[in-house]
């Protein structure tokens, strides 16, 4: 495999010596120069009629043909005249929210002109000459400004919005797909995290089209504008490598490889490294390096800004004139000077800018060059400097700097648009491009919800101990048999699917994998067949990779018109490991169902290193997420069934009493066996439909007490339940009548009752308490609360019942041993729950 490279002279093709990056050597300056730009470097030069392959070197894969076809029908003085518009408006937006919205708090409202600038030539080309309506694109966060212009510009974004950045109700920081008014592929902002989004949704399109066909000639693709310095971030390289990304050929990043960090323009440039990080992950990599000026210059001038020292070069920008000059030519060869002697000084600073993401025919060469490549994902380079275009323009702290009133003014008699927010006159070249594109991108509505009915229950029943993990796995495998439902259950995991119980599943349904493998593995109970029809998708050991995968596979129904019904599982200890691509997903109004199993210490053996204790308080506090603990197996399989049938039936909608609930459900099981005897008690008592409502509100009466004494509830959630069970009937022995609440999802209950308290703070009214709370604690009893999990996520029940409260649970790192002897380290024992009981009556 070898790197393409469009735009240069010197790349390295077979055969050929690899060149230096452009700033790659370490060399010192006096500094950046100091002198003010007294002009703009606008964006020109890229006129249609120009030559535009320039002499390629011997052995470039880049054919005339794939150039010519780039181009072909694209008129550049179009769109050179609609990139400028572009930027102007991308600074506008910023400066009108700085310096026109008066937010009364004396916080600047801040914005990234500079970092929007440098992928104005990119997004242009690519909205205006590149996208189909199916195809799918991350902005990096710092650029929003440019595609909200680009929006208004196609007609799918109100004036109105334009002087709204940052403002409540109007365009969001950076792009959001449930927040912002225009149409957002993809949630950015979380670094790195946008980058990966397109690669995890490629891989679900192709698990769409291989199961249901596709209504498109070509692969829709999926494309990630991002920010070279978002390839620090570890997930980026944990999703290139994964088995699940693999050959996806309709993937490209573009990577804005303007060299500058948020605070300083980076010493060294590491393109050889991330080429070839690239490149032995498979992908396809192009540079786009040099501009046409650039590319036609000797080669003498293209090899001493390859040898400048970063600082230097980007110190360009900031200088015209002979202070251009005497930067430029410090330290260089003789043959250098001699080589631009002729050349003035102003043809001299366009010849040293002109770096090929700033150029049109550069970008659609390099796009389609992409194209050309079906079987693996491309990444291309396209050098740009921060701030092209603006007089800020490589200034080291030019990342959220904004341009003064005197420079927005120059700027405007420069572009020369009749009124700040003109969109284009509709019968002007320009305008019936932007016409034309409107119609070409025009979508189809999303479709969110599927045509199917996800059953109130599967009826597992059993009549020995059986932990939720193993429940778990018995309900899917009887979904799976469901041949209505079926087609649409989805499950991945990040190496854990036996382990976590989906082994069964996976044994009817198949492993996916875009063409037919052979089986090799003897086991009989591991027959994992491996083919485009399986409906599990196994991933390696990241769990960032899991939940972004889970994030898309939980938007196929927008991104796609397919909706599914995914559920993941993974180690519950490691749900902290993937909490940023967690949050991710639910931020970006994916709806999937999680599984984190093992919890807790419960798995006493494992030791600390495995035991989850925060883990129960992210689900609770975590937006769009609806964590649930059952401790029974029939009432995993009404929650699990109900959660199902919420994501089936679309956003908003609420199949049971219970109100409509976004996002995802995270199920927190563990692998304790418990005896069934209790809840099937419960169930006589209370019959199905009343207990199925109280467990799928949040909570229900697991066992009443019939002492005549002092009352105290004892309340609990999950796997801890024989041990409150246990204590209950040690306290009635002391004539304490001790109830037991087996509280299903605390998550539930605290909504219900934080609705009610919103509900009278913002209508001064006296707040009424919550109907689950009610049902579940009829008695304003003293409260103990127990969980396998830390006891803070608890304790809010008795502020909620105004009651004194005594919360038990994991608060420090657990150990190896058995579960008695950890229950013991942490106070969770029958004896310690009757002390908290007791103490709660004295409180």
């Amino acid at each position: 495999m070898h790197m393409s490279h469009v735009g240069g002279s010197g790349g390295p093709y077979p055969g050929e010596e690899a060149e230096q990056p452009l700033g790659n050597a370490r060399r010192d300056v006096d500094g950046p120069p100091t002198e003010a730009h007294s002009s703009f470097t606008l964006l020109s030069g890229n006129m249609r009629h120009i030559s535009h392959t320039g002499p390629r070197p011997k052995g470039a894969s880049m054919s005339v043909e794939v150039s010519e076809a780039a181009i072909a029908g694209v008129d550049l003085d179009v769109l050179d005249e609609i990139q400028r518009r572009v930027l102007w408006l991308a600074v506008r937006i910023v400066d009108a929210a700085n310096r026109e919205r008066q937010t009364g708090d004396g916080i600047k409202v801040g914005g990234h002109q500079a970092s929007s600038a440098s992928l104005v030539t990119a997004m242009t080309a690519l909205w205006f000459a590149y996208l189909r309506a199916e195809d799918r694109v991350s902005v990096k966060p710092h650029a929003s400004p440019v595609f909200h212009a680009i929006k208004y510009l196609l007609g799918d974004l109100d004036r109105s919005y334009l002087t709204t950045l940052r403002s409540r109700g109007g365009l969001q920081s950076y792009p959001s797909r449930t927040k912002d008014p225009d149409d957002v592929d993809f949630s950015t902002g979380s670094v790195g995290l946008g980058a990966a989004a397109p690669l995890f949704a490629a891989a679900v399109r192709r698990y769409v089209d291989a199961h249901w066909g596709s209504d498109h000639p070509r692969p829709p693709r999926f494309i990630a504008l991002l920010g070279d310095a978002e390839l620090d971030e570890g997930n980026v390289w944990e999703a290139i490598a994964d088995p699940a990304t693999q050959g996806l050929g309709n993937v490209m990043w573009l990577v804005d490889f303007n060299r500058q960090s948020l605070d300083r323009v980076v010493p060294g440039v590491r393109i050889a490294q991330w080429r070839g990080q690239f490149e032995a992950a498979g992908w396809h990599v192009v540079e786009v390096k040099y501009g046409r000026r650039l590319r036609e210059a000797p080669a003498s001038v293209r090899g001493w800004i390859d040898l400048m020292s970063n600082e230097q070069y980007q110190a360009l920008f900031g200088l015209t004139g002979p202070k251009l000059r005497e930067v430029f030519l410090d330290g260089a060869p003789a043959e250098v000077g001699e080589a631009v002697a002729g050349l003035p000084d102003d043809e001299l600073a366009r010849l040293v800018q002109d770096l090929g993401g700033h150029d049109l025919v550069a970008m659609l060469e390099a796009y389609a060059q992409c194209d050309a490549v079906t079987d693996r994902p491309s990444v291309v380079f396209a050098y740009t400097v921060k701030g092209h275009g603006l007089p800020i323009a490589g200034n080291p702290r030019n990342h959220s700097a904004l341009l003064t009133a005197e420079q927005i003014a120059t700027l405007r008699e420069s572009m020369g648009p009749a009124g700040d927010w003109d969109r284009f006159d509709p019968a002007t070249p320009a305008g019936i491009l932007c016409n034309q594109r409107r119609e070409a991108l025009r979508r189809p509505p999303a479709n969110v919800a599927l045509d199917v009915t996800v059953p109130t229950a599967t009826g597992v029943r059993t009549t020995r101990p059986v932990s939720t993990q193993d429940s778990f796995g018995k309900i899917l495998v009887d979904l799976s048999r469901n041949e209505r439902l079926a087609p649409y259950l989805v499950t991945t995991a990040p190496d854990v699917a036996t382990s976590t119980n989906l082994a069964g599943f996976i044994n009817r349904m198949g492993v996916f994998a875009p063409a037919e493998q052979r089986a090799w593995s003897p086991d009989p109970l591991l027959r994992w067949t491996e083919g485009p029809q399986g409906q599990h998708i196994e991933l390696g050991i990241s769990e960032m990779n899991l939940f972004l995968l889970l994030g898309q596979l939980g938007l196929s129904g927008d991104l796609h018109g397919r909706p599914l019904l995914p559920v993941g599982t993974v180690y519950d200890p490691f749900v902290c490991r993937g909490l940023d691509a967690f949050i991710y997903g639910v931020y970006s109004g994916a709806r999937f169902v999680v599984a984190g199993t093992p919890s807790g210490v419960s798995l006493a053996p494992e030791g600390g290193a495995h035991q989850s204790s925060i883990t129960a308080s992210i689900g609770l506090e975590l937006p769009n997420v609806t964590y649930i603990e059952p401790a029974f197996a029939t009432a995993l399989d009404w929650l699990l069934c109900d959660a199902l049938g919420r994501i089936a039936a679309g956003p908003g909608e609420a199949p049971t009493a219970v109100p409509a609930e976004e996002g995802a459900y995270y199920f927190r099981l563990t692998t304790r066996p418990l005896d069934q005897t209790p809840f099937e008690e419960a169930r006589a008592r209370h019959g199905d439909a009343v207990l199925r409502r109280q467990v799928l509100a949040g909570a229900y009466s697991l066992r009443e007490s019939n002492v005549d004494g002092p009352s105290v509830t004892l309340a609990a959630t999950g796997a801890v339940l024989p041990e409150v069970l246990a204590a209950a009937r040690e306290l009635e022995e002391e004539g304490i009548a001790a109830n037991v609440v087996d509280v299903t999802s605390p998550d539930r209950l605290y909504s219900a009752w934080r609705r009610t308290l919103r509900q009278g703070v913002r209508t001064a009214t006296t707040p009424s308490q919550a109907g689950a709370l009610r049902a579940a604690f009829p008695d304003r009893a003293p409260i103990v609360t127990v969980h396998d999990a830390a006891s803070h996520a608890m304790a809010w029940l008795g502020s909620a019942l105004g009651v004194p409260c005594v919360p038990l649970g994991v608060d420090e790192f657990g150990q190896s041993g058995s579960i008695p002897e950890l229950y013991e380290l942490h106070d969770l024992l029958p004896g310690s729950i009757v002390n908290a009981a007791l103490a709660a009556l004295s409180l």
